[in-house]
């Protein structure tokens, strides 16, 4: 303690007779989050092939998500009981949203297959001396070689999946 008379300063604050934890202070209820991750890894398992986030990115929610390019992969019947997966597809034949790829689509594709070049992914399109992955990624854009799927997703809850050869990019 301090000799100023307020007891403020350089002594240790540790209440040492007061409460503590000791065995019973936590019991089996305590562990509140064990229900939810059991449900998240059943959760991971029905959505492997599809990028999601819990929140989104930095805690906002995205009206679309991108999943793998195989077509082997897609499920014809989509589950309801899977994460980010709420209402049912769209048939491609009854679209309703624009066919043009936006700004933010655009960004977010190049950047993902640019991740995915710089991380040894086979590249798609003949090099002439590129070696920046998002400049691959834009030939690639360009040439409409990229092998990934936007979903979009509608104010009912459906959804859309759309190919990015499909999509106009101008």
């Amino acid at each position: 303690m301090s000799d100023d008379g307020y007891g403020g300063g350089g002594g240790d604050d540790y209440d040492y007779d007061g409460p503590s934890f000791n065995d019973g202070a936590f019991d089996e209820t305590y562990d509140l989050l064990a229900n939810e991750t059991q449900e998240g890894e059943q959760g991971e398992e029905e959505g492997a092939g599809e990028v999601s986030h819990v929140n989104g990115v930095n805690g906002t929610d995205h009206d679309q998500e991108m999943t793998n390019g195989d077509e082997g992969t897609q499920p014809h019947e989509p589950s309801t009981t899977g994460a980010g997966m709420h209402g049912e597809r769209q048939p491609n034949k009854v679209r309703v949203t624009t066919p043009y790829l936006t700004k933010y689509e655009r960004a977010r594709i190049l950047g993902t297959r640019a991740l995915q070049i710089s991380m040894n992914a086979p590249v798609l399109v003949p090099l002439d001396g590129e070696t920046d992955a998002l400049q691959i990624a834009i030939k690639e854009l360009s040439q409409r070689k990229i092998p990934l799927i936007i979903r979009r997703y509608l104010p009912d809850g459906s959804f859309e999946d759309w190919s990015v050869s499909e999509l106009i990019s101008e």
